[in-house]
């Protein structure tokens, strides 16, 4: 272990730019701070990444009585907790081995939960799903690391390839970077609200298939970093393209319920591929979906599950051998299913559940407005609407002599722009380097996270660090 020569070369070569360089060294100048280092201001403020209650978001009431109540069953007793978080909690309870939540669960998550999450998936899209096809995770990352390893076959002496939309996430590269497989890039068209273009699959495909086997698409809807709701049209494009060229299809679609823009709407790749049907129908998907995200913002909880669509039954059997060294955390698997399973209309909780969950998406709505209007008032900058997730990418022109600079110290210009961020205003954010951005184009990545005032705060902020920013490399 002592020598570096000895690691494999995919975790070496392994980056993730949301806890990168930047944000080691917002956490140093949080630490400095404590010891009473005099700074330009008096906090980090962590833009970088999408943890809602880190914030100030207030958990929703209906999902942290559900927790409590299977963690503590004596507050089954509680006249202060309502009837149908108690129906819940015993349901669960029933479910779990022993009858505790402190018991591993089957491997593919709690029953009654999975059961829940195909009926969730029946009504949003009004399609049937089979709950022993939905596997409970740790987080979706966990889901889409098992789908990857699968996938992670070399086939004609080539390494596989996975397609992934840039400006993408970078849990993608760093894990098909981790398991040695190919990256294959498709760029998102910025001046059309990062829609996608087909004849710009059709260059990435081609292009990759000279150093590698493309084995899978991945989807992004809502996208992050970028922001944007995909029409069903552009759903529709990405599933004849995946189907034409024999594709496994990976949608991300963990930020569902983060649907800002009047007249967007969230369509599953489910959905359309049924809608569509034969031969589309039948194509393998995996779909994600997380409580970390949404009105939710339990990063904490670790909760999601994994729908997996018309699987090989022995392709099947295989997955599930892969994750059963896994036991996924109980909690996490209660969280996601007070997701699925919200309170109804005739019980006691349903009120205030929809007060709160109304409430955090209204906000969200307010400030995805706020954070690109701003940007868009600002020299140089230029940001499309945020019409869900949580995140801004706006585009940067940056003056001949910071990119200059930039290079000088051996940074990509994006990085030393946010690295001055940081160190004049203590805002974090994540440069667009991180996460793959046309060559000659620099970005970074904010979120809409921080509650109203203090948003309007680092705005302030922002705005009259890049005033000066462009005044001194003017």
């Amino acid at each position: 272990m002592s020598d570096l020569g000895n690691f494999k070369s995919g975790v070496k070569v392994m980056q993730y730019a949301v806890r990168g360089p930047l944000f080691i060294r917002a956490m140093e100048i949080q630490a400095e701070l404590k010891q009473g280092v005099k700074k330009p201001f008096k906090e980090v403020l962590r833009a970088n990444v999408g943890d809602a209650q880190a914030m100030g978001q207030k958990p929703i009431t209906f999902i942290r009585q559900v927790l409590a109540a299977v963690a503590l069953p004596h507050l089954l007793d509680d006249p202060k907790f309502p009837d149908d978080v108690k129906v819940r909690a015993r349901d669960i309870l029933a479910s779990c081995p022993g009858g505790t939540m402190g018991s591993y669960t089957d491997i593919p998550g709690i029953e009654v939960i999975r059961k829940h999450v195909a009926d969730y998936i029946h009504r949003r899209d009004g399609a049937p799903a089979d709950w022993q096809n939905i596997i409970l995770t740790s987080g979706a990352s966990t889901g889409i690391d098992a789908m990857l390893k699968l996938l992670n076959a070399r086939i004609d002496d080539k390494a596989p390839g996975v397609m992934i939309p840039t400006p993408q996430y970078p849990l993608y590269t760093s894990t098909i970077g981790e398991f040695s497989m190919i990256p294959i890039n498709y760029y998102l068209h910025e001046e059309q609200n990062w829609s996608l273009d087909i004849q710009e699959l059709e260059r990435a495909i081609t292009e990759a298939r000279k150093y590698c086997y493309p084995r899978a698409i991945v989807v992004i809807n809502p996208g992050n970093p970028t922001g944007q709701v995909l029409r069903r049209r552009n759903i529709e494009d990405i599933i004849k393209f995946a189907y034409k060229e024999k594709l496994f299809i990976f949608a991300d679609e963990v930020y569902q319920q983060n649907i800002y823009g009047d007249g967007d709407e969230f369509h599953s790749v489910k959905k359309v591929i049924t809608e569509m049907g034969e031969p589309f129908s039948q194509m393998e998907v995996a779909s994600f979906m997380s409580t970390s995200k949404g009105y939710m913002g339990e990063c904490g909880a670790r909760g999601a599950y994994m729908e997996i669509i018309n699987f090989d039954p022995e392709v099947k059997a295989m997955l599930l051998k892969s994750i059963s060294h896994m036991h996924q955390p109980s909690f996490g698997q209660v969280a996601i299913d007070c997701v699925v399973n919200p309170p109804r209309e005739t019980e006691l909780s349903y009120e205030l559940f929809m007060k709160e969950t109304r409430g955090v998406i209204n906000s969200l709505k307010e400030r995805a407005k706020l954070v690109a209007d701003a940007f868009n008032r600002m020299e140089g900058m230029s940001c499309q609407p945020v019409q869900g997730a949580m995140y801004a990418f706006p585009k940067m022109e940056l003056p001949p002599k910071a990119i200059e600079k930039a290079t000088y110290l051996g940074l990509c210009p994006s990085e030393f722009y946010a690295f001055q961020l940081l160190e004049n205003t203590g805002i974090c954010v994540i440069p667009g380097a991180g996460f793959g951005q046309k060559p000659g184009t620099y970005h970074i990545r904010t979120t809409i996270l921080p509650q109203t005032d203090k948003l309007k705060n680092m705005l302030n902020k922002f705005e009259e660090f890049h005033r000066n920013f462009l005044a001194e490399y003017k």
